[in-house]
């Protein structure tokens, strides 16, 4: 989990790469670190200084070489209704909580289980954070207080009723930096949009004496370290809280990660150590005073096509802000809120792949739905909620499919080890198989009852469950039962191809004992007719003496 020599394997041939690429990404996370923590209703400088923070340390601590930790929009939405509630005081101390879990989920090898979330679950979440996003930065883009509903569209629905009272000169400017950002990079692949646009509408703002909210006064330095402080009545409401931001945070640093993966040739990402390393860098970041930090999949991808190799290009983006901040804070303070409300508009636009989004609603009716639930759940709910719901409407669609596949029908046992027609025929009459296929577990055990329950006038019943690939214990208990209704009308039950797991699982649950007794568990089919064959004669037998005798 600690940091090794290894992490730096290569430095001396990378090191004007990764210097390059974290300038190139500082100066793409300035102007983002300022909207994100606006956005959370906190002040400019807590998102400097998440920014700052948790992108050294988490490029020390992280489980991933081209990684860039800090402040982003899925963040600032979960974080917001804790500022709301309990203030700005609260935040560090969920940050400082978060971060704790984190490190524990690290060390408890909780990585790997990421790889559990579906797919449409992940695009839904990430299509509802994007329109979040959106709605958050309506009333900065007119110009307008906040509505007072606590729901985001609600708010931005108040703040379009107040149109009549929108500043211009807020919707100009949050409408040039949009369109700036758009077409920046069709002018040069490598200019930066959001400082360029940014910088471009802050000096217009100046020029023309236009009077609208800025950013406002920033320290030229990081604040003293303190220890975070809460109020005890707080607590039950911010333990909440902190479950969120840190089911959030892991979830996206180690998704961001894997999109990292699959854009570098270096080495694959540790998911253990990448939670240790960014709990590490949650809780640095509160004794600062900042908010919460994941990992970033925007700027890690802006990282890894600018040519970062190692883990310091991600060190020197963190530097090159604080630098920044220290040098030009005169001029970041006057900065339109609406310019930044323009960065984050755009933001959540490029959130929201489209073309993704289409796939996912032409795909399956299931993965369909998921989606679009999992997306409106986190707009109408909370992130949280949403992907708790998502996963498990995921799980019942997997489910019911999963029962749809699984197969339990009566077999023809023609081909099999049958040497004459008559034996053929006294096996039709007198001997049934049945075949299992795919699963037999809680989901499909009702459908295997009411079938076998209406077997009758049969000496053998012989259950095929060489297919059979899943089995738990409802399923295991279900074959118990119906030997045991069966074995009570009279018919012979014999298993065959038992898997050596599923044979002891339908042992622990105590279905066994009177088969094991008789011998009626055969590895294969030929075995279980020949059994039949010889038990079906012994009754003919045994019906027939008593006649003779008469």
């Amino acid at each position: 989990m600690l940091p090794s020599s290894s992490d730096y394997e290569g430095l001396t041939g990378f090191w004007r790469a990764d210097l390059l690429a974290g300038a190139t990404v500082g100066i793409v996370a300035l102007p983002l670190a300022l909207a994100f923590s606006i956005a959370a209703g906190l002040s400019p400088e807590a998102g400097i200084v998440t920014a700052v923070v948790a992108g050294i340390v988490a490029a020390i601590f992280g489980g991933s070489s081209v990684q860039v930790s800090g402040p982003t929009g899925a963040m600032a939405v979960v974080l917001a209704p804790v500022v709301a509630h309990s203030g700005v005081g609260a935040v560090a101390f969920v940050t400082l909580a978060a971060g704790l879990l984190l490190v524990a989920a690290g060390a408890g090898r909780l990585g790997r289980f990421v790889g559990f979330l579906p797919w449409p679950v992940i695009e839904g979440f990430t299509v509802g954070i994007g329109l979040i996003i959106f709605l958050q930065q309506v009333p900065a883009m007119l110009g307008v207080p906040p509505g007072e509903a606590e729901n985001v569209a609600l708010r931005a629905a108040q703040s379009l009723m107040e149109i009549g009272s929108a500043q211009w000169e807020a919707i100009v400017t949050a409408s040039f930096v949009a369109l700036v950002m758009m077409l920046a990079p069709r002018v040069h692949k490598s200019l930066p949009a959001s400082l360029t646009a940014v910088l471009a509408a802050t000096v217009a703002a100046q020029a023309f004496g236009w009077n609208i909210a800025s950013v406002g006064a920033l320290p030229s330095s990081l604040p003293a370290p303190g220890i975070p402080a809460v109020a005890l009545g707080d607590m039950p409401q911010l333990l909440t809280a902190v479950l969120a931001i840190a089911a959030l945070a892991g979830v996206e640093s180690l998704l961001s990660a894997r999109v990292a993966d699959g854009l570098s040739d270096g080495t694959p990402h540790d998911p253990d150590r990448e939670l240790f390393g960014q709990g590490v860098a949650n809780v640095a970041v509160s004794f600062f005073g900042g908010m919460p930090a994941t990992g970033a999949i925007a700027r890690t991808a802006v990282n890894v096509r600018a040519g970062a190799r190692t883990r310091v290009s991600a060190a020197v983006h963190g530097v090159l802000i604080l630098v920044a901040v220290a040098v030009f804070s005169p001029l970041i303070a006057k900065i339109p809120l609406a310019a930044l409300a323009g960065v984050l508009m755009v933001t959540a636009f490029h959130m929201i792949e489209f073309g993704t989004a289409t796939r996912m609603l032409r795909s399956t009716r299931g993965d369909a739905l998921v989606f679009g639930v999992t997306a409106a759940a986190t707009v109408a709910l909370d992130l949280i909620a949403a992907i708790e719901i998502g996963v498990v409407l995921a799980g019942l669609i997997a489910l019911r499919s999963v029962v749809d596949t699984s197969d339990f029908r009566r077999d023809d046992l023609s081909g099999e080890s049958i040497d004459t027609q008559t034996e053929h025929e006294l096996l039709g009459e007198h001997v049934v198989a049945y075949r299992l296929d795919g699963a037999l577990f809680f989901g499909a055990t009702r459908r295997f009852l009411l079938e076998l329950a209406e077997v009758s006038d049969v000496d053998v019943v012989i259950l095929r469950c060489g297919t059979l690939r899943v089995l738990d214990a409802s399923g295991a208990q279900a074959i118990g039962e119906m030997v045991t209704q069966l074995q009570d009308r009279g018919i012979s039950v014999l298993l065959a191809c038992l898997r050596p797991e599923h044979r002891r699982l339908i042992e622990s649950v105590g279905a066994l004992n009177a088969l094991e007794h008789e011998d009626r568990i055969v590895p294969t089919i030929d075995e279980a007719i020949n059994w039949a064959k010889n038990f079906h004669r012994a009754r003919e037998r045994d019906a027939l003496v008593p006649a003779l005798g008469g």
